[in-house]
């Protein structure tokens, strides 16, 4: 639910006015991509019992390196969500306070200079490690081969909506939402046919 409720309560507006410096500091801006950074800890947290319910399955070792990549994915995805956070939230607070866009053309540095490519490699590696995640669901044979899916299809557009309007960063979350959510009813539905056998 936090990778959906990330784009619902995310100001949007133009980010080279006045109306993106009030997006930048009004506490909506801090919450949603709290809620983000929230959401990408709790998936490592899920992986890890994905990796403990299917411990004893073939698809261990896949699910490891799965879970491996996801968390260090995730490690490179935070700083920049970090940067959104709270250098833009202060970018924002300023220009406001001052009544002027001068200083919006910082945003383009905290969010175009080196921290990009590390950004972009960490949500490469969330695309793959939920690939991967996919594919040892499927083997697996104990958990709805779908949830597996649905939840890499998320991840694996995680890049491209970023370029959408929020409507479609919102349907996105929405997307990534019923993945999780899925494979995580998958997860418990396989504990209990477990235990009832």
């Amino acid at each position: 639910m936090l990778f959906l409720l990330y784009p619902a309560l995310r100001p949007f507006s133009n980010e080279a006015s006045l109306q993106g410096a009030q997006a930048f500091a009004s506490p909506f801006w801090v919450l949603a991509h709290m809620l983000a950074v929230v959401g990408f800890i709790l998936l490592v947290l899920g992986l890890l019992g994905l990796h403990s319910a299917l411990q004893t399955t073939p698809v261990e070792r896949l699910v490891f390196v799965a879970l491996v990549l996801t968390w260090i994915g995730v490690g490179f995805t935070l700083p920049y969500y970090g940067a959104e956070i709270f250098a833009l939230h202060a970018l924002g607070q300023e220009a406001v306070r001052q009544q002027s866009v001068a200083l919006l053309t910082l945003v383009d540095a905290v969010r175009f200079g080196p921290a990009i490519f590390v950004f972009a490699v960490g949500l490469l590696l969330l695309a793959v490690g939920p690939i991967l995640v996919a594919i040892a669901v499927w083997r697996s044979g104990t958990l709805s081969r779908w949830s597996g899916m649905v939840f890499a299809l998320g991840f694996a557009l995680y890049i491209p909506q970023f370029f959408g309007t929020q409507p479609i960063r919102v349907a996105h979350g929405v997307l990534v939402a019923v993945g999780c959510i899925w494979l995580a009813w998958s997860m418990v539905q396989g504990q209990q046919q477990s235990k009832a056998s």
